[in-house]
């Protein structure tokens, strides 16, 4: 349930600005990972506000417009496809969600992060596991995340047409799968995610 129990838990401890912080595209098999970091005003209510994997498309994008305009400060950032390529899809993950945080105009002097690993970061840095499903400012971050990917996924189905990036975001499906056979990779598929292909020559 979203409530701001451990933005509060945060604010009386001292911290004054707490950003949440979220990633979309670690799972996709090409394209870059998207991360946002996001300060909501505390107490601010955002009906409808969910982690976006519960939510449609249609309904992300509306939530993204509300968030845009109410939130204190929100930034959005990526670690490219080489960069997933040198390090790997985690630090490239944790790369993507520093940037995000530096880019904000109110500097935060917390982090909420999804997920079970935080390093790197130069503010303290809590993880929470499901994060996104508990914490507004996280499954804000969710939310801009995942849109913005989801628009580079649209571009990149322009760039590349035959793949169906637009319809499957990058994910492993069966139809994805048989483009890449048939196709052969692009320079923005991740090589430690398609070695399979490997296997199939």
């Amino acid at each position: 349930m979203l409530d701001y129990t451990l933005e509060a838990r945060a604010t009386e401890r001292g911290y004054r600005f707490v950003c949440g912080v979220d990633e979309a595209g670690r799972g996709p098999l090409c394209g870059p990972v998207v991360a946002a970091a996001c300060i909501l005003p505390y107490g601010l209510v955002i009906p409808g506000l969910n982690d976006s994997k519960q939510l449609s498309e249609k309904r992300r994008e509306e939530l993204y417009s509300v968030i845009a305009k109410k939130a204190i400060s929100y930034a959005v950032a990526l670690a490219t496809v080489d960069e997933i390529n040198e390090y790997n899809i985690l630090e490239a993950t944790m790369l993507a969600m520093r940037r995000a945080i530096h880019k904000l105009s109110q500097k935060p002097d917390y982090a909420l992060i999804d997920g079970n690993v935080a390093r790197g970061f130069d503010i303290p840095a809590e993880c929470v596991v499901h994060g996104d499903s508990l914490s507004p400012s996280i499954a804000a971050a969710s939310i801009l995340a995942k849109v913005t990917r989801d628009r580079l996924c649209l571009e990149l189905d322009r760039k590349y047409p035959g793949y169906g990036i637009a319809e499957h975001k990058g994910y492993c499906t069966k139809a994805h799968v048989e483009a890449l056979l048939r196709l052969g990779p692009t320079p923005e598929h991740r090589v430690r995610f398609i070695r399979f292909l490997d296997d199939a020559k």
